[in-house]
């Protein structure tokens, strides 16, 4: 039978991410707009926005962390194109996102030694080969694929080359040791459903020793430069930005980090998202016809969770569109590289009630194509 309960909200995108419970436009009444973002009060916001992130993740406090532009897309790149060149590289690519940077790295840098870690979608590479005298540039989640890094045991604390993590589907809602990582991204439209514009930058001590000790051979755009007369531009990483930031997506992820910070800060996110993946989990057990497409729970993505459905591609794009028709989930079709399946955003912003509710509704779909 078709179900009553519908999901309370039906966004379950896996980017941009939902809203938080209780989120509204009053909470922005407040935004400085129309202020410029070099005065006093607009860097302040700015400022407030790196000084909590670096409070609620629980970073070092030698960590820097910086508002850069474009995304977590332009971050990575950033960080990419100012460390890279200097050793061999070695990339893990376990998803369409991680293939990109090998891509980029590879074409566009041009750089010849580079060594590759790939895994089908699902699955891990196996990584015990991977030379850490070389920077390692690796997606700690892998947003199309449903697959994570499983910890940060195979990363050495001896290491010579710089460890790069893109980790946008996996701040605040993973946990991941920062003195594994040197260098990291990750963007406000993601975990905690901010929105989108704006990349965030987390450095290390190496990795500001490296950008300040090494110069590529490459020419930098404008809104690529770290560095101001051979040292790390410090301003960066105090509230000014390279370009003219959007003081409303700005106040948006200050409402997003008190959230975060009311429901018990980065453990309460964590613990909120596994929660979340639960409800998924149980519902697979029960239903022969669907499967994660991570099969191995080690490396199964507590955020993306992406989903096998026994139906041809043509019967799976209808479910799709019937839940949507609904208006019980929108936003779910796998990424549009990846094996054609469900994919469902579980991070803390969903609530685990509208997941069950989901669920239901899943199955009543199922039944209803896969009889057509």
């Amino acid at each position: 039978m078709k179900p009553i309960k519908r999901p309370q909200n039906p966004c379950f995108s896996s980017g941009p991410c939902a809203k938080h419970a209780g989120y509204s436009i009053e909470l922005l009444k407040d935004t400085p707009l129309g202020r410029s973002h070099r005065s006093a009060l607009g860097k302040s916001r700015l400022s407030k926005s790196i000084s909590r992130t670096k409070e609620i993740l629980g970073l070092p406090d030698e960590y820097k962390v910086g508002i850069v532009p474009a995304s977590d897309t332009g971050a990575f790149e950033m960080l990419m194109w100012n460390v890279l060149g200097q050793r061999g590289v070695d990339i893990i690519c376990f998803e369409s996102f991680g293939s990109g940077w090998a891509y980029d790295i590879e074409k566009e840098l041009k750089l010849s030694n580079i060594r590759k870690f790939s895994a089908d979608y699902g699955y891990f590479p196996d990584v015990s080969d991977v030379n850490f005298d070389n920077d390692v540039v690796f997606t700690w989640n892998g947003t199309t694929s449903g697959v994570k890094v499983p910890s940060g045991d195979w990363i050495p604390d001896d290491r010579k080359g710089l460890t790069l993590c893109d980790a946008t589907s996996a701040v605040f809602a993973m946990d991941i040791p920062w003195d594994k990582i040197d260098a990291a991204t990750f963007s406000w439209q993601k975990v905690l459903g901010g929105e989108a514009a704006h990349g965030m930058l987390i450095l290390s001590p190496r990795a500001v020793e490296r950008i300040e000790s090494y110069t590529p051979s490459w020419p930098l755009p404008k809104i690529f430069r770290m560095k101001k007369k051979d040292k790390l531009n410090e301003s960066i990483f105090e509230g000014s930005t390279i370009n003219t930031p959007s003081m409303l997506c700005n106040e948006d992820y200050l409402a997003a980090l008190d959230w975060a910070e009311s429901i018990g800060g980065i453990q309460g996110l964590i613990a909120k998202s596994e929660s979340n993946l639960k409800v998924i989990e149980n519902f697979v057990e029960k239903n022969k016809w669907i499967s994660f497409l991570a099969g191995d729970k080690a490396i199964r993505s507590n955020t993306s969770v992406c989903l096998n459905v026994e139906l041809p591609d043509e019967k799976i794009k209808k479910m799709i569109a019937l839940l949507a028709e609904e208006k019980v989930a929108y936003d779910i079709s796998s990424y549009k590289e990846a094996p054609t399946g469900i994919r469902i955003w579980c991070g803390a912003t969903v609530e685990s009630s509208d997941l069950e509710a989901l669920c239901e509704w899943l199955g009543w779909a199922y039944s209803k194509i896969s009889n057509c």
